[in-house]
């Protein structure tokens, strides 16, 4: 399996002002997941964003919002799994009729809301993909768990730049040349 960016959508899951400074290595997962979201709006792949509880953790991080392509929905939540929450379902509904079955999620925290909705998508006979490098937990134990047991759940477990790569397919195009530099 490989992705394309004509099949994908890109998930991010609750990176968000409160939460993030519990995270560990919280400057990856912001870096990778401004990366992810920069390259997904230079090649066309839609994204939606997800907070759990916003009144009490805070609205997403404004460099991550900064990164949004226009038009962006974000959905406010209270249960962990993002599938939990009908209008999170209603918008994969609408962009799986577009042909986007590829579900790349990334975000935080790996072992509680990234975890629960890709075990959920997974359950839901939907394709979800996890960006091994783009999520994180509070400790590096529970970050480790959650992709061990994703990946034997059957996820595929990639990294910001074979996601990135694998939406491009091939060099010598300005897009190429754009998401290259994102990960000099």
């Amino acid at each position: 399996m490989i992705l394309r960016a004509e099949e994908s959508v890109l998930v991010v899951v609750d990176v968000q002002d409160r939460l993030l400074p519990a995270i560990h290595d919280s400057a990856r997962v912001l870096r990778t997941v401004t990366t992810l979201l920069t390259g997904a709006g230079l090649l066309g792949v839609p994204v939606i964003v997800t907070e759990q509880y916003p009144k009490g953790l805070g609205g997403t991080v404004e460099s991550v919002r900064a990164a949004l392509p226009a038009g962006t929905p974000t959905i406010e939540k209270i249960t962990f799994a993002c599938t939990g929450e009908p209008a999170f379902n209603a918008a994969l509904d609408a962009l799986a009729a577009l042909g986007r079955r590829q579900i790349v999620v990334c975000g935080t925290e790996a072992h509680v809301c990234v975890l629960q909705t890709v075990l959920g998508l997974r359950q839901a006979g939907r394709s979800p993909w996890l960006v091994g490098d783009a999520v994180s937990s509070r400790t590096p134990e529970n970050h480790a768990a959650a992709i061990a047991r994703m990946s034997a759940a059957g996820v595929p477990v990639v990294t910001t730049e074979m996601a990135l790569f694998e939406w491009m397919e091939r060099a010598g195009t300005p897009q190429f040349k754009a998401v290259s530099a994102l990960v000099r």
